[in-house]
């Protein structure tokens, strides 16, 4: 690294719920980090209302999340808006989020340790749930927001608008606003373009169009789209894969650019992201529960 780093001395460690003995690797990594002097070491579940009381009161300036690409998109919501960074070893069945393999620990900690290493910046979303000019909910987004059909197989009307301007409406059973970091997840699933994790543009993208638009759009920077269903049945709305929230006919969805960026800790260059690209389309590790 050209610029050392600051070294952490205050560092949380959660993993996921569903890693397999997660609570004890988590224990594990503390003591490889406490025997090389970090000061201040916790660990437990991501789900841990009391480690996640501490982590929002500012006690840590280093959350390191054991599991998979669901695991770091709940870390970075969390450590986001507290400017702390997110370390993330994969546990999961994919990782593409994560910078360390389990076997890979005792190899690169020492180096987080030493300040090699260097944090990218990641934007996110601000995404809020308006019904009758209210706001119902909002949400900090790492990945996507989507709109979609619910139980009903039969596709919705989805008006677009770009900074209150009409873009179009869609017939189809989704619409997604997906963030760089969100092109390689469900928007590339349905046929979207890949962007560069730096860029801070927002990328819309229909699922199974009728009669549609059936191209992905890239805003320009700063521009946000708000999403209104049309619909004489169910709609819902869901966020980074959360369970989904039902929509009225004429709910909003408005998604802008969020205030807070998300820094993820990297021990590779730059170039990783492409490297990674070439290695990961080429396998499909999706099976089992997603962490």
């Amino acid at each position: 690294m050209a610029n050392q780093l600051p070294i952490p001395q205050r560092i949380a460690i959660a993993a996921h719920a569903n890693v397999p003995g997660g609570i004890e690797k988590g224990k594990e990594i503390a003591g490889f980090l406490k025997e090389r002097g970090v000061e201040k070491v916790a660990s437990g579940l991501l789900q841990d209302p009391a480690l996640i009381q501490r982590i929002e009161a500012g006690e840590f300036d280093l959350l390191i999340a054991l599991g998979g690409d669901g695991t770091m998109l709940r870390a970075g919501s969390i450590g986001a808006p507290l400017g702390l960074p997110i370390l993330g070893i994969n546990f999961g069945h994919f990782g593409f989020l994560a910078e360390i393999q389990q076997n890979q620990c005792r190899e690169l900690l020492p180096l987080l340790l030493e300040g090699r290493y260097r944090l990218e910046e990641r934007m996110l979303l601000h995404a809020e749930h308006i019904r009758d000019g209210k706001s119902l909910e909002s949400w900090i987004v790492v990945n996507e927001v989507v709109v979609c059909r619910g139980q009903f197989v039969r596709p919705i009307q989805i008006q677009a608008e770009v900074d209150g301007y009409l873009l179009t409406s869609y017939v189809a059973d989704g619409l997604i606003a997906a963030t760089p970091t969100g092109s390689t997840a469900y928007a590339l699933a349905v046929g979207g373009p890949i962007m560069p994790p730096d860029l801070h543009n927002i990328m819309i993208i229909p699922v199974a169009p009728h009669l549609s638009v059936d191209r992905a759009i890239i805003l320009s920077e700063g521009v946000g789209v708000t999403m209104t269903v049309r619909t004489t049945h169910e709609a819902v709305v869901s966020v980074d894969g959360r369970a989904p929230i039902p929509m009225l006919n004429g709910d909003s969805v408005r998604v802008t650019t969020n205030d807070f960026t998300l820094h993820f800790v990297r021990f590779q260059d730059p170039g990783y992201f492409y490297r990674n690209l070439t290695t990961y389309m080429g396998q499909n590790p999706m099976t089992g529960s997603r962490q």
